[in-house]
This record gives structure tokens, sequence and C-alpha cells, in this order.
């Protein structure tokens, strides 16, 4: 029997050897960070080594370095913790942006899932007042790379604070916190290879944060509580052996041209726009993706219908909704993702396991034309 395949990294990516080292190492150290003794020192040098690599890993700071519990404290800290009266998110954000805070405009994507940068110009000029712009840097269900430059210098225009969600970029594409020109930018360790359970989040010298958690006002009076020392140093430990994963778009591609050679119909959403190097979001009208995960789960292929972030529920995804997909494609949306232990063989296991669903859902289907589809997101 073959070894199960795992295509899921935007969800998670395996725990990467170096992490799991030093996370054992600090888990046999005894001592808080917080405590002025030689133990509580020796925990405090693994905390800061962490924090440094992290902060070299995106191009910050060590001090503009704040760990959290994972992505999602991240976001809502950077949206609930600058308190601005204005909140302008793109309509493909993860759920911890779009449920953050209590009234935000969605600013629309396009067809291609890029958002529009004219129409973030004339909401940030329609109104005064403080506001604050967040906007993902690659989309976790589609790998869309937003143009988050160019919507930062746009937004300071107009005096507005910018926070990037970077979670699925970082380690997969090269991101610099300052060439990127934001003013916050959350990470998660889990997405590059280290722990679940925590993050972190770059705040720019010059911002303003009030804290989600008061108390014994670790991590500069940002993010109080106990640092867990073993999973930053995880964190640090990945962030340090991480690299940017182009070399994936290789084998992405082809498996994008062996998908449309097999099924003409298929949709490859975000296609015509820049995406991480790892991700295929595909949707073969008429073949629920319900049904074509159990079938791939039970070959040994581990792939998701969209953000894993929902429970385990196959849902709707609302990325592609708000890119103008049809029902019936966003029914039918699988997400494939590689990432660092990936291997090249990896994707013909899922074509393999994926070909007779296809060749079932041809069957049934013969004789009827394909539904006409969003020309931004066919694929010949």
């Amino acid at each position: 029997m073959n070894e199960p395949v795992y295509l899921d990294y935007n969800a998670t990516a395996p725990l990467r050897p170096e992490a799991l080292a030093a996370m054992t190492k600090a888990l046999e150290a005894t001592g808080n960070a917080s405590s002025p003794h030689a133990f509580g020192r020796r925990a405090r040098r693994i905390v800061e080594d962490a924090r440094e690599a992290v902060a070299a890993l995106v191009g910050a700071r060590p001090q503009q370095v704040v760990f959290t519990s994972g992505g999602t404290e991240a976001n809502t800290l950077a949206l609930r913790g600058c308190a601005r009266s204005r909140v302008l998110v793109s309509a493909g954000e993860h759920a911890s942006v779009l449920q953050a805070p209590v009234e935000a405009v969605r600013l629309p994507l396009r067809r291609d899932g890029l958002v529009s940068l004219a129409k973030l110009a004339s909401l940030l000029a329609a109104e005064t007042g403080p506001a604050i712009v967040s906007l993902q840097l690659a989309n976790n269900e589609t790998g869309v790379i937003q143009p988050v430059a160019e919507a930062a210098a746009l937004a300071r225009e107009f005096g507005a604070v910018v926070h990037c969600d970077a979670v699925q970029a970082v380690g997969k594409i090269p991101v610099d916190f300052a060439l990127l020109g934001v003013d916050l930018m959350s990470l998660s360790a889990h997405k590059l290879g280290g722990p679940q359970g925590i993050g972190a989040l770059i705040v720019a010298d010059d911002v303003a944060l009030q804290p989600l958690l008061r108390g014994g006002g670790q991590e500069r009076g940002r993010r109080a509580g106990t640092e867990n020392v073993a999973a930053i140093a995880g964190f640090g430990a990945a962030a340090a052996a991480a690299g940017e994963l182009s070399y994936l778009a290789v084998r992405r591609d082809a498996f994008e041209a062996e998908l449309r050679a097999l099924a003409p119909s298929v949709v490859i959403f975000g296609a015509a726009a820049q995406r991480l190097p790892n991700t295929t979001c595909l949707a073969l009208p008429g073949l629920t993706a319900e049904r074509q995960l159990m079938a791939l789960d039970l070959a040994g292929v581990a792939v998701s219908s969209g953000s894993a972030c929902s429970s385990g529920k196959v849902a709707p995804s609302h990325v592609l909704a708000a890119m103008g997909a049809s029902p019936e494609e966003t029914q039918a949306a699988l997400r494939v993702s590689t990432g660092w232990a990936s291997g090249a063989a990896d994707y013909a296991r899922f074509l393999e396991a994926w070909r007779p669903l296809m060749q079932t859902k041809g069957a049934q289907t013969s004789g009827s034309s394909a539904p006409a589809l969003p020309e931004s997101t066919v694929t010949a």
C-alpha cells in the first residue's frame, strides 16, 4: 500500500526537525523568562534568540516582534489594538480579520482575486477620520498575492494605518516588513514548519498599540502572559530554517497543465494573478468537494476544500464567492498545497487518485455542455 501523501500545507506544515530539536531542548530547561535568576535568564535568552530569528526572516527588528498565540490573535490585536474609527478589509481575508472589527467595510475582489486599488482610494477619500486598512499578502485558499506595498503607499496618503496578514506568505516567498511599508504584520509559526499555537505581530516603532491581554507586562507591555518558551524556540528554529519555495512553482505549473489535459473544463482560481508557488485551488463543476475529499482521503491523499479554520466542516468559500465564482464552482473547489517536505511525486499521487473521480463525473455528464465560467478563472 502506498504511503499517505500530505498536500495540505496551507492548513499546517509538518514540523521541521530543527523546530522539534529546539523545542525539546527548551522543554528540558527550567525557568520563567521573566525571572531574574540564572534559570530565568537562560529562558529569556531562548526567547530573545528566537525573536531575532523571526525578525530576520521578515526584515524587521527584534524589538518589533510581539509573540502571540498564533495568527488569529495577531490579527485581532492589530485590528482591535489600534483604536481606529474606520476599518477597511478585503472581502477575501481570513475569518479572524473579517470578524475582528465590529464594523468593517469590505473591499470587493476582482475575478482574478486581486483587490481593487481604485476602490480602496475612493473609500479612503470618501470619509474623514482615522482608518486602518487590512490586506493579506497571500490568500490561504487561492494563493493569490495582493499588491500590499502599493496599497500601503496609497493608504499612507490618507493617513491610514496598514495591517498585513502575512501568515500564508512567510516561508514561501520573500517577505520584507520595511519594503512592504506596512505598520503591522501577522505571522504564524505552524505555516512554515514551526509548532502550532505560536505566532507574532510585527509592530512598527511609531504605532501605538493597546494590549488585549493585560497583566504582567510581557512583550514590552503589548501582550501579557508567561511566554511559551518551548513554542517560541520552535518558531525561531523554523524561521531560521525557512527559505522561499519558488522552486515549487515549476511542479505546480506542470500539475495544473496535467489537470487541464485530463479535464478541459477544470477551473483554476486566481490563475491570471501572481500566486504562491505551492498553491492550486481547482474546481470541476458537478463534482462536489465533499465527494472528492472522501475519495482522496480513502486513497491516502490529504487535501482541503479551503480554509482549515472551520471545525472540519466542508462549507462554501467566501473567498471564491467574492471572486464571482458560481455556487456550483464553490461547492466543487479543492485546495492542493505543497511545502518544504513535499516530494516530486506527490502531485502524481493526487492525479492517480483524482482521475477516477473525474472520469466518473465525465460519464455522468457526457452529452451536456460545460457550464459557462467567468473569463478570468477559465483555464484553456
